[in-house]
């Protein structure tokens, strides 16, 4: 067996990209956190306030031999919009922004190869604003934020926001879910 890596994205709210990452084969855990900010353990309230520089994001471990870090910038990409500032639909703010905190100079090159191709490629209408960070210290976000969608899937956010994203990314990856 191989040995676990970690890969850190915010998107948005953490619960769509946590929903997500939870459903890909080789990902062994995701957990939702903040990163990025000046405020050594904030909570979910602070982070809120948009005062303390923390984004929200998710931290998966996953087997490379299983999923590449490649495949999950690939998912990352396809389930959020990566052209807005600061935002993600409704939720508005510097804790939402796109951003990918590298943890390998690796890490970092496939990033930045895989925006440079979805420019080349005309993918999206508007410039990519995602950012690529090297990753800082993770803060786990409180319990209740934790296997959200999984625990809370009646809840409208989840029925309106997080579900729809969830039936658009398995059509667009229900080749890659069945290995």
């Amino acid at each position: 067996m191989s040995s676990l890596e970690t890969a850190v994205f915010g998107g948005g709210c953490f619960w769509c990209l946590e929903a997500v990452f939870q459903r890909l084969p080789g990902v062994k855990s995701v957990e939702s956190g903040y990163m990025g900010g000046r405020v050594e353990n904030p909570t979910y309230r602070e982070v809120c306030t948009g005062t303390t520089g923390h984004a929200e994001v998710v931290r998966v471990s996953f087997d490379p031999s299983q999923i590449s870090y490649r495949d999950l910038l690939d998912v990352f990409f396809a389930i959020h919009d990566p052209t807005t500032l600061n935002r993600q639909g409704n939720d508005v703010g510097t804790q939402y922004r796109s951003v990918i905190y590298y943890a390998s100079d690796e890490q970092r090159r496939a990033a930045e190869q895989v925006i440079a191709e979805l420019t080349a490629a005309h993918e999206f209408s508007s410039p990519i604003v995602t950012a690529i960070e090297p990753a800082a210290t993770f803060y786990v976000a409180e319990g209740y934020h934790q296997n959200y969608f999984n625990q809370n899937s009646e809840q409208p956010y989840c029925r309106f926001i997080i579900a729809p994203k969830l039936e658009k990314f398995r059509k667009s990856f229900a080749e890659k879910l069945k290995a």
